[in-house]
C-alpha cells in the first residue's frame, strides 16, 4: 500500500510510519493540515490516515476539502472516543475511525480492508490497480509485474521499489529518498543497499529487453521513464 499519514505528533507519526513500512507499505508523512491537504490532493495514495486535531487545517476541514475532489479512503485517528465524535467524522466523509491509543496490527488490518473495499467498482479518485509505462505493466492487486508479456520474477522489496518508480515515473528519485521510502532507513554513505537493489532490478527489468526504462541520472539518482532511441 501507498499510505499518506497526516499526524502532528512527531513520535506517534514515526511509530506508525515505521510499523507500516515493516509491513511493506510506502508511507508519506505530513505533520500539519496544510501539507497534508496538498499531498492528499496531489499524490496517488491508496489510503490516508488522518488525525482529527491538526495545526494549520484541522482534520475535519481537511476531510471536507478532500471529499470535494477525491474519494481516497480515509481512516481518521482521534483521542476522543465519544460516539458523537465518531459519528461526525463518518458523516463528514471518513471511511473508518480509530481511537488512540490503538494496536498497530489493528491499524494495518483496517487499512488493508479499506483498500480492498475501495477496489470494488473503482470509485472516483481511487488509484488504478494497474500501472503502465511503455511495455511495462504492474498489477497492484496481484502484486505482479509484466514486461512485453513476460512476467518479472521480483522479490518483495524489488516489487515495492518498482511500484515507487512507477508511481513517480519521470521523476528523479535520490538514493536518500529510495532508502527512506523502501527500506525506512536514513541514508548512510557506507551502505550500498540502494545500488545493489537497483542493479538487481535492472537485471530483471531491462537486461532481457532491447529498450531500458530505469536510468541513472549522475549525481542525482534514478528515474524510470521511456526515452527515445
Amino acid at each position: 500500500m501507498k499510505v499518506l499519514l497526516i499526524e502532528d505528533e512527531i513520535k506517534l507519526a514515526a511509530y506508525i510510519r515505521d510499523g507500516l513500512a515493516s509491513e511493506g507499505c510506502v508511507v508519506d508523512v505530513a505533520h500539519d493540515g496544510v501539507d497534508g491537504l496538498h499531498l492528499a490532493l496531489e499524490g496517488s495514495h491508496e489510503v490516508i490516515v488522518l488525525d482529527r486535531m491538526l495545526p494549520g487545517i484541522d482534520g475535519m476541514s481537511l476531510l471536507a476539502a478532500l471529499r470535494s475532489r477525491r474519494r481516497t479512503p480515509v481512516l481518521m485517528l482521534t483521542a476522543h472516543g465519544r460516539v458523537e465524535d465518531r459519528v461526525s467524522g463518518l458523516q463528514a466523509g471518513a471511511d473508518d475511525y480509530l481511537v488512540k491509543p490503538f494496536a498497530l496490527s489493528e491499524l494495518v488490518a483496517r487499512l488493508q480492508a479499506l483498500v480492498r473495499r475501495s477496489q470494488v467498482g473503482t470509485p472516483a479518485g481511487a488509484e488504478p490497480m494497474r500501472l503502465h509505462l511503455a511495455d511495462l505493466e504492474v498489477d497492484l492487486m496481484r502484486r505482479r509485474a509484466m514486461r512485453a508479456g513476460r512476467r518479472l520474477e521480483l522479490t518483495a522489496k524489488e516489487f515495492v521499489l518498482l511500484v515507487l518508480f512507477m508511481r513517480r515515473a519521470g521523476q528523479v528519485l535520490s538514493r536518500t529518498e529510495l532508502a527512506q521510502q523502501v527500506w525506512d532507513m536514513h541514508f548512510d554513505s557506507d551502505t550500498n543497499v540502494v545500488e545493489v537493489a537497483i542493479r538487481r532490478l535492472r537485471t530483471k527489468l531491462d537486461v532481457p529487453f532491447p529498450t531500458p526504462l530505469l536510468h541513472t541520472v549522475r549525481g542525482m539518482g534514478y528515474v524510470l521513464e521511456e526515452r527515445s532511441p
